[in-house]
């Protein structure tokens, strides 16, 4: 749920990306006959194309907390009922082998996205929840991308993922999330080879506080040269 909001960072990414994966369940979902959760995805897919073409790069409206924690949490009801549904019976005509991972890769840009960071955030000795500026989308403008050119790239990463997962669905639930696992950090590690080489790393929240706290001191010496 709270990866859409975690995601939320450019403008239309979040919402691009809702609407991608509504539409991806609510497909399925009538396919399936399960006309409820049909009606969830695509009423989903129905209000964010309308806000889309406000939100969309450059945005006239944003969506804040409320919004994109309504959609993780549609896409969190969907994907746990499309992990039940596709991986339920071998004799449906929708049976999903590794449903589980289909449905992750399906969710793959904010689900990985929010692991990687409180992952980073925890090994920095920090709350997951505390601020930086170490997302993808943060990677994505430092190397120069335009707040469309993010959303564009994302929904693409998006569809390559689940065309790896259906392709490879018979190995296995287990073997498969690790190898969107290992695809997806070497994505991320591209990125941030490139972004290195053209920017210096962000800091991390302990060296802005250490920065800060540099410049306080400076301020007070100085200061005090100037009263003496």
């Amino acid at each position: 749920t709270n990866s859409f909001n975690l995601i939320d960072g450019v403008d239309g990414l979040a919402g691009s990306l809702g609407l991608f994966s509504s539409a991806a369940f609510g497909i399925y979902f009538i396919l399936a006959g399960q006309l409820m959760f049909a009606v969830i995805g695509f009423a989903l897919v129905g209000s964010l194309s309308a806000f889309l073409i406000y939100n969309f790069s450059p945005a006239k409206i944003f969506m804040g907390d409320t919004g994109s924690l309504l959609i993780g949490l549609a896409n969190s009801i969907m994907v746990i009922k499309f992990i039940n549904l596709a991986g339920s019976s071998a004799s449906s005509v929708f049976y999903l082998p590794s449903a589980p991972a289909i449905g992750f890769s399906i969710l793959i840009v904010p689900l990985f996205d929010t692991l990687r960071v409180f992952a980073l955030r925890i090994l920095d000795s920090r709350s997951p929840f505390s601020p930086d500026q170490i997302h993808i989308h943060h990677f994505l403008l430092d190397l120069g991308f335009s707040h469309r050119k993010i959303t564009v790239t994302c929904l693409i990463v998006s569809v390559f993922f689940i065309g790896i997962s259906y392709a490879l669905k018979s190995l296995g639930t287990t073997l498969l999330l690790a190898i969107l696992l290992l695809f997806a950090m070497l994505l991320i590690g591209v990125v941030y080879y490139f972004r290195s080489k053209k920017y210096k790393p962000g800091k991390t929240f302990t060296d802005m506080k250490r920065h800060q706290k540099t410049n306080r001191i400076y301020a007070f010496e100085t200061n005090s040269s100037k009263a003496e």
